[in-house]
């Protein structure tokens, strides 16, 4: 037996120097699989021949199985990885193209494996919708434009502040003064001018969210109060939209992603009621390390590509937290939640 594996691994060695395909090289192993086993059973058992193949068909049988056993798991397993990949959203409208300044400047996505050309152009073609132009919105917005994100949506009623610009980085100190959402546009055309960049100067209320919500694929909310939180999410859910949402205070941050449509829960199975005034301080009352919201309003435009692109595993069900002074990261495991008033059961 040891002759005829040596023989067929030459083979197999001399045909890949040749660059033959793999399929006729493994279509030359099962022929000689083939003729070893017809050897063993056809000639008589003191034949030289059979005597050189090993004397016994079972031998070879039994590797043949063991090999066909080997692809059936392998096969089985990337069936079931790819059933269990987040599919990115469904898009209708013809594939655009590319041009040769967008291929150079998209160049290290698409020689990503997980991205490719195929993801980038669902990114170009998908749509995203930023709640906040602050300081976790203002990396997420300068990521998803140098991403090649083809819309994206910020709304935000505030003007841009001094204090503002020890962390919301989008924004300029000659900017002072301005609507957030029109200096952080400035700010991304200047990046990208491939993208479209929709500002929106006002709060989100009961009485524009859906009609706001109903025109993009994800939204992204990064505010620092808890009613806007919850608009956002039963906005979200009656919509069936993706919401990837984050908070900061001081050095600690959290981040993750809200699908019930897609078996997720949403933010109110975790957060169940509105924290009481005064709990829970803002960063204007409890103060916020600069680089904080960078690190988790990046997370959360990397979390927006995975999703777009299908790359990878997002943080649908689980928690992200984040602490900057220690330098830890824990994940939580969140559930949906059956008697949840926003994405429970009705009946």
């Amino acid at each position: 037996m040891l002759r005829v594996f040596l023989l067929a691994a030459g083979l197999f060695a001399v045909a890949t120097v040749l660059k033959i395909p793999l399929r006729l090289r493994l279509a030359l192993l099962a022929g000689i699989w083939l003729v070893v086993v017809l050897i063993n059973l056809t000639l008589p058992p003191d034949a030289s021949l059979r005597l050189a193949t090993g004397g016994d068909a079972r031998p070879w049988l039994v590797l043949a199985l063991a090999v066909g056993a080997i692809w059936a798991y392998r096969t089985g397993l990337q069936h079931l990885r790819r059933r269990a990949m987040p599919k990115a959203p469904t898009q209708t409208q013809p594939a655009p193209t590319f041009t040769d300044a967008e291929l150079s400047r998209y160049a290290r996505h698409m020689m990503l494996r997980e991205v490719g050309g195929a993801g980038q152009k669902r990114l170009k073609q998908a749509k995203v919708l930023v709640i906040g132009a602050g300081g976790l919105g203002s990396p997420a917005l300068l990521y998803l434009a140098a991403a090649g994100v083809g819309t994206i949506g910020v709304i935000d009623d505030d003007h841009v502040e001094g204090s503002n610009l020890q962390r919301q980085i989008i924004h300029t100190d000659a900017r002072i003064g301005q609507p957030k959402v029109h200096s952080a546009a400035q700010q991304m055309q200047a990046l990208n001018p491939f993208i479209t960049v929709r500002p929106y100067q006002h709060r989100l209320t009961p009485d524009n969210a859906q009609t706001l919500f109903a025109d993009y694929d994800l939204i992204l909310e990064g505010t620092d109060n808890f009613d806007t939180r919850h608009l956002a999410n039963r906005t979200a859910v009656t919509l069936g939209k993706p919401l990837i949402s984050a908070a900061i205070t001081q050095w600690e941050g959290q981040i993750s992603l809200f699908d019930p449509a897609r078996g997720g829960p949403c933010y109110t199975c975790v957060f169940p009621e509105p924290a009481a005034p005064g709990l829970v301080p803002t960063c204007a009352e409890a103060g916020v390390i600069a680089p904080l919201p960078g690190v988790l309003g990046t997370m959360m435009a990397l979390e927006a590509i995975k999703y777009l692109t299908g790359a990878g595993e997002v943080l649908r069900g689980v928690m992200l937290l984040y602490d900057g002074l220690y330098a830890e990261t824990r994940r939580i495991n969140t559930k949906r939640r059956a008697d949840c008033p926003i994405c429970g059961d009705k009946t």
